[in-house]
């Protein structure tokens, strides 16, 4: 399915980039100006800050986020202040940013603007929400720097991943990365008793050995832990963030066949390699809700400098994930 059309299928889609200068600035660019083409009422929004002019680790001009006349956007009173374009206030939050209130106005031309949004997935949930009541018909929701969470799928309804040189230079390196982080979107979800069970849980690290356990707040407690630590686990809940080295515990455990359960892989921060031994030890991974990745944006230039051959990055990529890719940065 062509790109835009696929974003057309959603209400909120989620662009995330795997690293900083991925490219995702002209993902959405692209997806503003072609869908402004097709007529659709849009929304914008972000967490974190995005927009700015320069990119602040390496120091080199960034594209601009540009919206057109009639567009619904949400950012912070101090960047609004700073907007390139006339437009009408239509909301303004009660809660506060480090950057002041949250304003949600219409553009009334076209111009470039900062976006710096809600600060955490509930808000910007409520955010995109409330666009509806402006007769928005796609919110796309630009993401920071390592806020993978922004792409749950309790936020918005699907999300585009962006990758490329900036993650690595050797081909290979990058595909791997893209692969992993595609694999855990596509994580297997979790059977409608074991949603049921665990959902409504939102701490806490649970265990099943013979009955139902609470045994510990997070996984940072039991990250160490070797004395009274469960080994004839066959099911673990966990609420929040699992760590690399929390896997590697339940991997050293006496039993196999662990089945661990997280509420989206957005929680998930592991390595390739501590995954493999997990699995290969019988161990699972589902998740109670499951993200809709309907396509990835590859960015053959790097911040450094260098470049990769842009038809070889697509056609690796389509042939390691099996999802659409798509080169925006080169046509």
């Amino acid at each position: 399915m062509p790109f835009i059309q696929a974003i057309e299928q959603f209400k909120s889609v989620s662009i995330v980039g795997m690293a900083k200068n991925t490219g995702k600035t002209t993902c959405l660019n692209y997806a503003i100006s072609r869908l402004t083409q097709r007529g659709r009422k849009i929304g914008l929004t972000s967490v974190g800050v995005d927009g700015e002019e320069r990119d602040i680790l390496y120091d080199i001009p960034k594209p601009r986020i540009v919206l057109n006349d009639g567009m619904v956007f949400i950012t912070s009173e101090k960047d609004y202040e700073q907007r390139e374009f006339p437009s009408e206030i239509l909301s303004v939050s009660e809660r506060l940013t480090p950057l002041g209130c949250l304003i949600t106005a219409r553009a009334k031309g076209a111009g470039r603007v900062v976006l710096s949004g809600p600060s955490d997935s509930v808000w910007l949930q409520e955010m995109i929400t409330s666009m509806q009541r402006f007769d928005i018909e796609h919110t796309l929701v630009d993401g920071a720097l390592s806020r993978m969470s922004l792409a749950s799928p309790a936020v918005t309804d699907a999300m585009i991943l962006c990758t490329g040189a900036a993650c690595s230079m050797q081909l290979s390196t990058l595909i791997d990365k893209t692969k992993f982080r595609c694999k855990l979107i596509d994580l297997e979800l979790a059977d409608s008793s074991q949603k049921e069970l665990f959902f409504p849980l939102q701490s806490g690290v649970w265990a099943w050995e013979q009955e139902w356990k609470k045994i510990g707040e997070s996984v940072f407690t039991l990250e160490n832990e070797s004395d009274g630590f469960l080994e004839n686990l066959q099911v673990v809940y966990v609420s929040g963030a699992v760590t690399n080295r929390f896997l590697m515990t339940l991997s050293s455990k006496k039993s196999h066949n662990i089945e661990l359960i997280v509420r989206d892989f957005t929680k998930l921060f592991i390595e390739p390699s501590t995954y493999d031994k997990f699995v290969r030890r019988g161990g699972r991974i589902k998740v109670l809700q499951k993200a809709k990745l309907i396509g990835v944006c590859s960015n053959p230039i790097s911040p450094e400098g260098g470049r990769l051959d842009p038809q070889m990055l697509k056609e690796r990529l389509t042939e390691a994930l099996g999802v659409p890719v798509y080169n925006l940065v080169n046509g």
